[in-house]
C-alpha cells in the first residue's frame, strides 16, 4: 500500500520459497546454520508450542506463499513478550493466514482484544476454523482493506491516542514509516510497536550490487529508510532483535 492506502507491492504475488538459497538454507532465520536453527525449533519451540499453533503452522506451510507466515519461533517470543508486558489491547497489521495473530491471542486474556488488518480476507480465513477451535476469536476484530485509512479515522479520535499495550507490523514494508507517524499517537506511553523484518533475511547490511532476489532489492531502502528513522526518533527506546529475519521493538517514552 501506498501512502494513500491502495495496494502498491508489486511482489507479493511473484516471490519464491527457493528464492532464500542465495543464503544457503530455506528459512528465515539470520541463523547461518540449518541444524542449529532446527535445534532451537525441536528443542525449546515445538514441544512448547499449542496445539493450535501448530496445527495452524503447518496448513500455512502448504500454502504457496507460505514464507509470508510468522516463524514458530518468533510465534514464541512475542506470546511470552505480550504476557511479560500484561497485553490486553493491540493492533497487528499484516494477518496473512494468522500465525502471529493466534500465537497473540493466545497470549491476551479472555476479555483482550485484537485490531487486525490484512488486504486478503481469504487468507485470514484459511487459519480462521483453527482460531475459532482455539476458542479466541472473540479477541479478534479482523478489518480486510487497507491500514492506513484506518489508522487515520483512529487517530482522529483523541479518545484512541495511547490506548494500545501493543502493535505488530508485518505488511507492505515501504509503507512502515507512514504506519509509525501513526502509530505513536495509538500506542500507549510504555507501551511497545514491534516492526517486523528489519534486517530482511540480512540484505540491509548486504553490498548495493549483491546478487539479492528482485524483492529484497526492492524493499530493502524502505527498511534502511525505517530503521534510520527509527533509531532517530527522541519519542522511543528501540532495540534491533536478530529473531527470524529481524523484528525491532520500540517502546514509546513520551
Amino acid at each position: 500500500m501506498g501512502a494513500n492506502g491502495i495496494s502498491q507491492d508489486p511482489f507479493i504475488h511473484t516471490w519464491k520459497p527457493e528464492d532464500g538459497a542465495h543464503l544457503g538454507f530455506g528459512h528465515k532465520s539470520l541463523l547461518q546454520s540449518d541444524g542449529l536453527y532446527q535445534y532451537i525449533l525441536e528443542t525449546s519451540v515445538y514441544p512448547r508450542e499449542p496445539e493450535p499453533l501448530k496445527e495452524l503452522r503447518e496448513m500455512t506451510a502448504k500454502h504457496p506463499w507460505n514464507l509470508m507466515s510468522t516463524a514458530a519461533d518468533e510465534g514464541q517470543f512475542l506470546n511470552m513478550l505480550l504476557k511479560l508486558i500484561n497485553a490486553k489491547k493491540t493492533m497487528e497489521i499484516g494477518v496473512y493466514t494468522g500465525y502471529s495473530l493466534l500465537a497473540t491471542a493466545l497470549a491476551l486474556p479472555q476479555d483482550g482484544k485484537i485490531l487486525a488488518m490484512d488486504v486478503n480476507r481469504e487468507h485470514y480465513e484459511l487459519g480462521l476454523p483453527i482460531i475459532e477451535k482455539a476458542g479466541v476469536a472473540h479477541k479478534i476484530d479482523f478489518r480486510e482493506g487497507p491500514a492506513l485509512p484506518v489508522l487515520d479515522q483512529l487517530v482522529e479520535d483523541d479518545k484512541n491516542h495511547g490506548t494500545f499495550d501493543f502493535i505488530f507490523v508485518d505488511a507492505d514494508k515501504n509503507n512502515y514509516l507512514n504506519y509509525h507517524k501513526r502509530l505513536i499517537e495509538l500506542v500507549k506511553v510504555g507501551g511497545l510497536i514491534g516492526y517486523d523484518n528489519t534486517l530482511w533475511n540480512g540484505s540491509v547490511a548486504a553490498p548495493a550490487d549483491s546478487p539479492l532476489p528482485e524483492y529484497l532489492i526492492y524493499y530493502r531502502p524502505f527498511l534502511m529508510e525505517l530503521n534510520k528513522a527509527l533509531a532517530m526518533d527522541p519519542r522511543i527506546e528501540i532495540c534491533m532483535l536478530s529473531v527470524s529475519d529481524g523484528i525491532t521493538l520500540c517502546r514509546r517514552i513520551k
